[in-house]
């Protein structure tokens, strides 16, 4: 039997796709990236993925896993590779409002998460804009971030135990539903971020939280970064930390925004340098039950915030959402990044984190750098600032690819004098391959190429991402 004999027995037939049938999975979700892969394999469990594996290794076939194949770094580029979706694998298996955890397949699309734990008054607060894509095996293996990570931390933070496939077939299970668990190293930690280069995750425990019970949510112009951070941690403290996020949209994202999205509005009447939404969520309910004049405490809150600061000079304007319309509207801004950002061709498209005092800093040292390498550059910033993650895009008006390393090189010199990191949330892949050649600790390379080594001794699993050669 050939090997995609083989593999049909696996799965069947129907779930092995060739050629024309495998075009829907042949690039990546920016069109950067094209690619054909061997074929694409669908097993529908946690034993079929295993088989598929143990074939795989003993014929030294590589093997790309492919989730909702929402990425932005290439890491599922397959050419000539056997491409593992988890697409059929789709169970949410359990939802335990007791414990507040679900236990859920690879499969599952993060909105259907969302909604199984409305059902239970309860929410996974992971948030971005492929919501109704992206899913639990792309989402833990990038370790993604969003919009709420000041509240709730990143995936990882969200995870109390994985499935793992291995390279050579073996399930690893690692389906702890503990709080604390110090029984040797954290395998579970190593697998999250880890790109599917050491193993393939086929489900997960992951950690439910309250569902707030009202929100204040408002656009605000302030004259500077450091104010912005002045009223976060403002917010922060009168709220008892329940600031859910803190996004900064300054004038050039919303110029993007207005040409790119059709029917866009602007925030305010007139245009400022820097934009910022902001959203409390209010989970008590001394916090969110509407008085007898029908105002929200925590938005009315916000409200008399606002109002102070304007009067002090310390903000510009203000609009707070009246009802759930408004909110939405809000959102939709911002989570219009990717389509915005990806709206002009060609560029460079960086994903920096910086400390947070240090965000103005980076901005003012890269811009002009930028100007001087390429005048007439076009530039575009977005930023979940409560956390330091900076969505930094350059368009420099030309594909060739020695000007795109160096301004990815401006870009990496200035966060490294800041203390920061190349890679905030949307992982190595390809694209950053180089910034890891430069930039990783020497050391830290050698550790992560020596447990590749021990866990993928073949170099099956997604080879060339990652770990730079």
């Amino acid at each position: 039997m050939s090997l995609l004999d083989r593999l049909a027995a696996i799965v069947g037939p129907a779930n092995l796709a060739t050629g024309p049938d495998a075009a829907r999975w042949s690039q990546d979700w920016t069109g950067k990236f094209h690619f054909t892969p061997l074929a694409v394999v669908r097993p529908a469990s946690t034993a079929e993925v295993s088989a598929v594996m143990a074939l795989a290794h003993e014929t030294g076939t590589p093997v790309v896993p492919v989730s909702g194949n929402t990425g932005l770094v290439g890491g599922t580029v397959a050419e000539g590779a056997l491409m593992l979706s988890v697409d059929r694998m789709n169970r949410i298996r359990e939802v335990r409002p007791a414990g507040r955890l679900a236990i859920v397949e690879a499969g599952v699309i993060l909105s259907s998460l969302h909604e199984a734990a409305a059902a239970h008054d309860l929410i996974f607060p992971l948030t971005f804009g492929a919501r109704g894509s992206a899913m639990v095996g792309g989402f833990l293996s990038t370790n993604a971030g969003g919009s709420n990570v000041l509240r709730y931390g990143n995936t990882r933070d969200l995870c109390l135990g994985l499935e793992v496939v291995l390279a050579d077939g073996r399930v690893m299970n690692l389906m702890s539903e503990l709080h604390k668990d110090n029984a040797g190293l954290n395998l579970r930690h190593l697998m999250i971020g880890a790109e599917g280069t050491l193993g393939i995750i086929t489900a997960a425990v992951l950690k439910l939280r309250p569902r707030p019970r009202a929100y204040a949510t408002a656009m605000l112009a302030v004259p500077s970064l450091a104010q912005a951070l002045a009223l976060l941690n403002r917010m922060q403290d009168i709220t008892g930390g329940a600031v859910e996020a803190f996004e900064y949209m300054p004038r050039n994202y919303i110029d993007g925004h207005l040409e790119v999205i059709a029917g866009a509005k602007p925030p305010f009447a007139q245009m400022h340098d820097h934009n910022i939404l902001i959203e409390v969520g209010a989970t008590a309910p001394r916090d969110a039950t509407p008085g007898p004049d029908g105002a929200v405490p925590i938005v009315t809150l916000l409200e008399e915030t606002l109002a102070e600061m304007l009067e002090a000079g310390d903000l510009l304007d203000a609009v707070i959402a009246r009802n759930e319309a408004q909110r939405r509207e809000m959102w939709a801004r911002r989570e219009a990044a990717a389509e915005i950002a990806h709206g002009w061709h060609p560029y460079v498209d960086t994903d920096v984190a910086l400390p947070l005092e240090k965000v103005a800093q980076f901005l003012d040292m890269v811009q002009p750098r930028i100007r001087a390498l390429v005048p007439g550059a076009r530039d575009l910033t977005v930023a979940h600032l409560g956390d330091g993650n900076v969505h930094y895009s350059v368009y420099p008006g030309s594909d060739d690819a020695a000007l795109h390393d160096r301004i990815m090189e401006l870009v990496e010199d200035a966060v490294q004098v800041l203390g920061g990191s190349f890679s905030a949330e949307h992982g190595i892949g390809l694209s950053k391959l180089s910034s890891m050649r430069r930039r990783k600790d020497p050391v830290a390379l050698e550790v992560m190429r020596g447990l590749k080594a021990a866990l993928d001794p073949k170099g099956i699993l997604n080879p060339g991402k990652v770990f730079p050669a």
